[in-house]
């Protein structure tokens, strides 16, 4: 039961620290994606969707060769004393990354749909850009941001091939839900251990995505209140 509790008390921990560092990204990524026009976009776009179709063990390589011990980050890190290689830390950074094009996207799709006309007009009214965003940008994403956020979590939660290859297998310290199945189905005596894992997989998952429909359908109720209060 202990080996249990710390195996999912771990994968959630891991899914956490990914959304903090991943959900502000995609949130700004896709805030600029919708919005900007620059030389670069569509590279930039490719880069940041490049995860979702790369395989996930090609992801872990490319963190290993960047943050690993010899990388070229890593090595200018490694006299802060930061490390991602082989702990939470960098199990965190490759389960963002790898679920970092699911929470641009619903993002990114959210900033593309708010009504130009109406920026425009409240533009002309003396509304300065930050404060067009508070007002009219900020509140039409936040259905992106929920359902970017509960993809993003639960896709890190279950990452698995960027994660072995960057941090390894390490009972107590990387080894997360998806992992801890691999190992168990290594041996004969571990098919109670398999099934547990399994049913909290799908217990967190679908919890999860529950959530986030509740969230979006509150959030489309108090949306649709607020401009038939505006309307009138």
């Amino acid at each position: 039961m202990a080996e249990f509790l710390t195996i999912v008390g771990l994968s959630l921990k891991v899914a956490l620290f990914a959304l903090i560092w991943a959900l502000p990204l995609g949130f700004v990524l896709g805030y600029v994606l919708a919005t900007k026009r620059f030389f670069g976009r569509r590279l930039l776009s490719v880069v940041v969707m490049m995860p979702l179709v790369m395989p996930p063990v090609v992801t872990g390589l490319v963190l290993l060769y960047l943050f690993g011990p010899k990388g070229a980050v890593g090595q200018l890190l490694a006299p802060l004393g930061i490390s991602f290689a082989f702990n939470v830390a960098g199990a965190a950074l490759a389960a963002g990354l790898v679920a970092l094009p699911l929470i641009v996207r619903p993002i990114r799709l959210s900033f593309e749909h708010v009504s130009k006309d109406l920026d425009e007009a409240l533009a002309v009214a003396g509304l300065t850009p930050w404060q067009r965003f508070i007002t009219l940008y900020a509140p039409s994403a936040l259905p992106g941001v929920v359902a970017g956020g509960v993809l993003g979590f639960a896709k890190a939660l279950g990452e698995f091939g960027a994660t072995i290859t960057f941090v390894a297998n390490i009972p107590g310290e990387t080894q997360t839900l998806s992992l801890a199945i691999h190992s168990a189905l290594q041996a004969f005596d571990q098919g109670q251990l398999v099934l547990w894992l399994c049913l909290v997989s799908i217990g967190i998952s679908g919890l999860a995505i529950w959530g986030s429909e509740f969230l979006l359908s509150w959030l489309e109720r108090r949306l649709t209140g607020r401009r038939a209060v505006r309307h009138v």
